[in-house]
């Protein structure tokens, strides 16, 4: 488990040179327990026991942090994904394994809304964004593997070009269809209708909207 993704306790102290990370730690743990909103300096500065200004120099304002921060939620959203996808690596059979590659990519970002919604919600601020977010120089939206949520879905995809299930001709703009489509149900299940069901109901849900994308990819392309 990444050191983001666990719990700071609040501390007095902090080892030379870690005021940063211990303040993207407080940053995260606000984030993670009441979304976007509630990433304030201040209170990081609280969280990591020292003094607002003692901020300044490791983030120059309150978006300065929030961009850390969101740049944090988006790598733990990576790795996630990457956690989903560790056992389609084992598999022989290419279309097979694209196939459980994108059911991975699919089911990994909808269990990182439900269990994680307010690191969920600060990744994707109600604000624009665009592309050149994730494809950066940058590591910190990135996962284990290096790659950035986008990235991976992109992977997904052209494993199934790849593997002769899904047309070349097809492939642009499929990354767009995916992503609208889980996307819209991860926000229905995190503050919508669907956020009353238990764990093993989203996860058939999960499941029945990734096979829907599938589906929806390959109409007309292979029997499915």
């Amino acid at each position: 488990m990444s050191d983001l993704a666990k719990s700071p306790a609040a501390r007095p102290t902090y080892r030379h040179g870690d005021l940063r990370r211990a303040l993207l730690e407080a940053g995260v743990e606000l984030a993670r327990e009441g979304g976007p909103a509630a990433v304030v300096l201040r209170e990081a500065t609280r969280r990591a026991g020292v003094a607002p200004n003692a901020a300044y120099r490791h983030f120059a304002n309150h978006q300065a942090l929030f961009d850390a921060v969101r740049a944090a939620a988006l790598a733990l959203l990576a790795q996630e994904m990457e956690n989903e996808l560790h056992a389609t690596r084992r598999m022989r059979d290419a279309g097979r394994r694209a196939r459980a590659a994108l059911r991975g990519v699919g089911v990994g970002y909808l269990r990182f809304a439900w269990q994680q919604p307010g690191l969920f919600r600060t990744a994707f601020a109600a604000r624009p964004f665009g592309l050149q977010e994730f494809a950066s120089d940058d590591p910190a939206p990135r996962g284990a593997g290096g790659r950035d949520p986008f990235e991976l879905l992109g992977d997904a995809l052209d494993a199934m070009v790849t593997a002769g299930l899904l047309p070349a001709n097809r492939r642009p703009g499929a990354e767009f269809m995916a992503w609208s489509a889980v996307h819209g149900m991860a926000f229905l299940m995190i503050d919508g209708p669907l956020r009353f069901l238990d764990e093993p109901e989203r996860l058939v849900l999960a499941e029945r909207q990734v096979a829907m994308v599938e589906r929806g990819l390959l109409a007309d392309a292979v029997p499915v």
